[in-house]
């Protein structure tokens, strides 16, 4: 994503305007677009990594990804976070268009945005990742930890998100009978690039 996609893909999610410019000029970019045609189906958003972040709502906040709180690794610079992935959509609202989702067009996306920071030259990719429960994956927009290691990432710490427990009970995201500690597990997974 360039300073040419403001205003023409969906960014509600990643912040003011003025705030994903600012991005872009401090990365190059602030997310790896997915089109089918001209149709905007998917972003992976990422920032700069800040071991510092807190997210002032809890998981209803974006910054929400670069929380690790007392589990933040220590990271050498420059070290992109993971943010959300949006498969499945098509404008600017929280709706998703599920011809797009269970596609593998997510993992596409990390493995192009792990492409490009290689290029890019960053040194390291911390990502948070959640429980493999489907229901879970698809309302958080994100990945297990199982994709992550996949491509090289190890997980630094796992921990049970509290408030993202008391929502997956509430939304009934797992099978009655499912251990809800498991279905609220993140991991902070790290990757370190090579020739860094």
């Amino acid at each position: 994503m360039t300073t040419d996609d403001v205003g023409r893909v969906p960014i509600r999610h990643q912040g003011e305007p003025d705030e994903v410019r600012r991005r872009i000029a401090d990365l190059g970019s602030s997310a790896i677009l997915a089109f089918d045609g001209a149709q905007h189906v998917a972003q992976l958003q990422f920032r700069r990594y800040e071991p510092g972040v807190r997210s002032p709502r809890g998981l209803h906040d974006p910054l929400y990804w670069a929380d690790f709180g007392d589990q933040a690794p220590r990271l050498p610079e420059p070290t992109l976070a993971v943010f959300c992935y949006h498969v499945g959509q098509l404008d600017d609202t929280d709706a998703r268009d599920p011809r797009y989702q269970g596609r593998g067009l997510g993992i596409r996306l990390l493995d192009a945005l792990l492409a490009w920071a290689r290029r890019e030259g960053f040194a390291a990719v911390v990502a948070k990742a959640v429980s493999p429960e489907r229901a879970v994956m698809a309302f958080m927009g994100a990945q297990r930890a199982a994709v992550y290691e996949s491509r090289g990432f190890a997980a630094a710490a796992t921990w049970v998100d509290s408030e993202l427990r008391v929502l997956v009970e509430e939304r009934r995201l797992v099978a009655a009978g499912h251990d809800l500690d498991e279905a609220a597990r993140v991991a902070c997974c790290v990757l370190r690039l090579p020739g860094r």
